[in-house]
């Protein structure tokens, strides 16, 4: 059905609220990538087929009319992976945790026909608590979900749905009320910052790009998220992609553009799929294409898929991807806002920068900066993993402390270990430690701390991860996905991950230390781009808070936490040793003798290990039955 005029849009977004309050019980089951890896879409599929066994009136896609009284829809991410699979029961809010299709007609017989909660399914706090609600649960309580706050909330496949939570209000006021100059002043009074990494103003870029007299401009939305351990873009592609392609379409009527991209890497399939189902919805709808809404504007999407270059996260390298180009780097001889896409003015933020705008829009600017520090307004989605007791994706203001997420949302650290560090940025970032628990997290106090918030990736490390061997990941990272244009980040990242993995392995030099700050000194000088000049920040970070542990390593040929395996030593404990020889035969590197004397009350000979040939490949700890030979840090 194609929406002509104002009017037309206010009409179907009151119809389908309308259908979408008559479902009095509504169950969501998580659609994420992480939860369809752990079997939502068999849980789905079998809640379809119980429900119809059991006849009971159930929508599994919203009408335009009123419906059934019980809707089943496959929604976005709810955001606690570690429970999953997780099924959200609304009106009432309970939560339901680890679900398999065992569970499925329980949850139908209890819930669905009766109206009674599955106990045994709802979460367990550490005392054994039951907490049926999902804001109940630790790990939302202190969440502020904005940009989220709809994912998990409404089917993800679904343009009916998120125009009856109020979708596409926010373009249409932006269409028919606000002058593309008043949509800027909004979104710049807001003090809107770029949620790709550099956090740069988006009230400023967009006045740029409106400024600029070359015709045509292009607006464009970087999804490409490479970062190890990120996946928050991918989680609004996936959940509320109309939301994303609202904030497109207010960028495009602010930046006078006809034409968006959305870049979006190869490695997202299922974002991909929805994106494209959202993008054909909102153009059968007459919310994408020409002469939207029966207007002069026209604005038309296309998505397009990056081959998983970590570099093309950077500006110039993406744009010149979408030209059919080597992602590559350019040159900053101008801006993108200038001469980006194929020379032309354009306006590029990243997912979750657009997700942002409806709600700057539509609530106005003096709402957004009541929510976090006036420098860094609004909030921010991080993807929480590592050695943490919740991981998964949340969304919290800016300027919350990380003392808050570890303990709070995050539950602590695993296995009662003590917190060491929290890889903050990805490759580009660098590593916060104790010290650094009540430092807000935002754009200004990160960089105080020699890292940056980056797109939003926690990687939370314990007392048994070694700093150089986490120093080591991601150089090696950063050295692989180095595109090669400049001689810094291409010779120097690999000179760098070079002597880190001599350490690690017990041959570190007296010099290393030096020369490592060395060259990441000369490569955060001179390389071409933002990704090479923060290459060496793991490193960096690392030697400045743990200085101790590579000096450990060099010197002593110790790793401290006993993580890097090749500072091991194996050794053969002489009185538990019965002489039997096989760990001699196991070992590949021929790096275990018998000793020829005998110990007293002893029938045997026992065997040692000749350190200079070990290659600590544990064949002879695996092999031996007595358990005489042993491993020591």
């Amino acid at each position: 059905m194609k929406l002509t005029g104002r009017n037309a849009l206010m009409q179907a977004r009151a119809a389908y609220k309308k259908a979408f309050d008559t479902e009095k019980r509504k169950l969501f089951v998580c659609a994420g990538t992480g939860c369809i890896a752990s079997g939502s879409l068999k849980v789905y599929e079998r809640l379809a087929a119980v429900i119809k066994e059991r006849k009971v009136l159930c929508s599994l896609e919203l009408q335009e009319e009123p419906g059934h009284p019980v809707g089943l829809k496959k929604s976005g991410c709810h955001g606690y992976c570690d429970q999953s699979v997780l099924v959200l029961v609304e009106p009432e809010g309970w939560l339901y945790t680890r679900v398999t299709p065992e569970d499925v007609e329980e949850i139908v017989e209890q819930t669905v026909k009766n109206g009674k909660a599955v106990e045994r399914l709802a979460y367990r706090a550490k005392d054994g608590a039951l907490i049926l609600n999902r804001d109940d649960i630790p790990f939302y309580k202190k969440q502020t979900r904005v940009v989220l706050g709809n994912c998990g909330k409404i089917d993800a496949e679904s343009i009916k749905e998120y125009l009856a939570v109020g979708g596409y209000g926010a373009f249409e006021k932006a269409l028919f009320d606000l002058t593309p100059e008043q949509i800027v002043q909004e979104v710049t009074e807001s003090n809107l910052r770029g949620r790709g990494g550099a956090g740069f103003p988006a009230g400023v870029k967009w006045g740029q790009v409106l400024s600029q007299k070359a015709s045509p401009h292009y607006v464009v939305c970087n999804g490409d998220e490479g970062d190890p351990g990120a996946f928050m873009d991918q989680s609004v592609m996936e959940g509320v992609p109309h939301q994303m392609i609202e904030g497109m379409l207010i960028a495009a009527r602010a930046a006078g553009a006809s034409h968006g991209y959305v870049y979006v890497r190869a490695e997202y399939p299922q974002a991909v799929s929805r994106l494209r189902t959202a993008i054909r919805q909102a153009t059968d709808m007459g919310l994408l294409g020409e002469h939207i809404l029966g207007t002069d504007f026209s604005f038309a999407l296309t998505i397009y898929r990056g081959a998983g270059a970590f570099v093309c996260g950077e500006g110039s390298a993406l744009t010149g991807s979408i030209e059919g180009k080597r992602g590559m780097p350019r040159v900053k001889r101008y801006r993108t806002v200038a001469q980006g896409l194929w020379e032309k003015p354009t306006l590029l933020n990243n997912v979750e920068t657009f997700a942002n705008v409806p709600f700057i829009v539509n609530k106005g600017a003096t709402w957004y900066k009541g929510i976090g520090p006036v420098s860094s307004p609004g909030t921010k989605t991080f993807a929480l993993t590592g050695k943490i007791e919740n991981t998964g994706l949340i969304e919290v203001p800016m300027g919350t402390k990380l003392r808050d997420i570890i303990y709070d949302i995050g539950g602590g650290i695993r296995n009662g270990k003590k917190f060491k560090a929290v890889q903050i940025g990805g490759p580009s970032g660098g590593c916060l430690t104790e010290a650094d628990l009540d430092m807000p997290l935002d754009f200004d106090s990160v960089p105080k701390a020699g890292a940056i918030i980056g797109s939003g990736g926690l990687v939370v490390m314990d007392e048994t991860n070694c700093m150089i061997e986490i120093a080591r990941f991601f150089m090696d990272f950063t050295k692989r996905e180095s595109c090669g244009k400049c001689v810094p980040c291409r010779e120097g990242t690999k000179r760098m991950l070079e002597i880190l993995e001599r350490i690690v392995a017990g041959n570190g030099r007296a010099e290393d230390i030096e020369t490592l700050e060395d060259l990441s000194a000369t490569i955060s000088k001179t390389a071409l781009c933002g990704l090479g000049k923060t290459a060496p920040n793991p490193v960096l970070s690392t030697l400045n808070r743990f200085r101790n542990e590579y000096e450990d390593h060099i010197f002593r040929k110790k790793c401290t936490v006993g993580e890097c395996q090749k500072l091991r030593r194996i050794y053969i404990d002489p009185q538990t040793c019965i002489g039997c020889g096989k760990c001699a035969k196991n070992c590949p590197a021929d790096a275990i003798k018998q000793q020829e004397k005998v110990l007293e009350g002893k029938k045997n000979a026992y065997y040692i290990v000749d350190e200079s040939k070990c290659i600590k490949c544990r064949a002879c700890i695996d092999g031996c039955k007595p358990g005489a030979v042993k491993e020591e840090a």
